[in-house]
């Protein structure tokens, strides 16, 4: 083999090459397509829409706390809502946070809650 016979072989293997890429690349194109079009912004509204009951449906979790905490006159503690719920610590503060951030719920004293009426 000479060297002209040696750079055509590579050239034609180089062209190959850069065509099949050029395919693969067009076909993840089409691919990533998809599925930008597909996401959505999460909006407020989608958000409370998704957390938010159907009617006659089951209750959500914080639902569930904030009715415990709306029967009770004097306040529920941590404690007490763990034991009624079966949730762990962290999930009930996580709830208490929150409620307690958008004005559901205040503090009576430490570590106890009650509804706002």
């Amino acid at each position: 083999m000479t060297i002209s016979t040696d750079l055509e072989a590579i050239s034609k293997e180089l062209t190959r090459l850069v065509s099949q890429t050029k395919k693969l690349s067009a076909a993840l194109g089409k691919a990533e397509k998809p599925k930008a079009k597909s996401v959505k912004a999460r909006t407020k509204a989608t958000a409370v829409a998704k957390k938010t009951p159907a009617k006659g449906g089951n209750k959500t979790d914080t639902d569930r706390i904030l009715a415990i905490i709306n029967r009770s006159k004097k306040g529920v503690d941590t404690a007490a809502l763990m034991k009624k719920t079966g949730f762990d610590q962290k999930k009930v503060r996580n709830i208490l946070h929150r409620t307690y951030k958008q004005g559901k719920i205040t503090r009576v004293q430490k570590g106890s809650y009650v509804g706002v009426k």
